[in-house]
């Protein structure tokens, strides 16, 4: 469940100004995800969210894009073990299939570990199609995928 939260954090900080935490409570809760201030105060921790003017002389949750690449990398393996039901791929295109509700969070997640083989990802609701270039890179993509998977 922690995962999932933390997913749901992530895609609302990405998609809307939030500027305090009980807005974050809120607009979880309107996910159906009911939570304490003290657990989000973690998950905001956890997630490394700082706040940024947004433009208007107040602040917002924002993403920090300097998160080590081993941070980047370790919770990237979590949601794969957690969230990743099936995967294979054709041509240069890599199929993910995961558990109902979680590809959105775990695209973005793919998309923010940078890697260079990866042009980018489109998410549907348990189901990522992520397009790989060079062709040739397609099966190391998906070998480190299953590493992922299985660590």
């Amino acid at each position: 469940m922690k995962n999932k939260r933390q997913l749901k954090i992530i895609n609302i900080i990405k998609n809307r100004d939030v500027a305090t935490q009980e807005e974050l409570g809120l607009l979880l809760e309107e996910e159906g995800i009911n939570v304490t201030q003290a657990t989000i105060s973690r998950d905001i921790k956890r997630l490394g969210l700082i706040k940024v003017p947004d433009g208007d002389g107040e602040y917002k949750y924002a993403i920090r894009s300097n998160n080590s690449q081993g941070q980047v990398q370790g919770w990237l393996q979590k949601m794969f073990q957690d969230f990743v039901v099936d995967l294979g791929y054709s041509e240069n295109i890599i199929i993910l299939k995961t558990v109902h509700g979680t590809a959105t969070g775990l695209a973005s997640a793919i998309d923010n570990s940078r890697w260079e083989e990866v042009l980018g990802t489109v998410a549907g609701d348990n189901t990522i199609f992520l397009v790989v270039k060079p062709k040739e890179k397609t099966e190391e993509v998906l070998e480190r995928f299953k590493k992922l998977l299985s660590d």
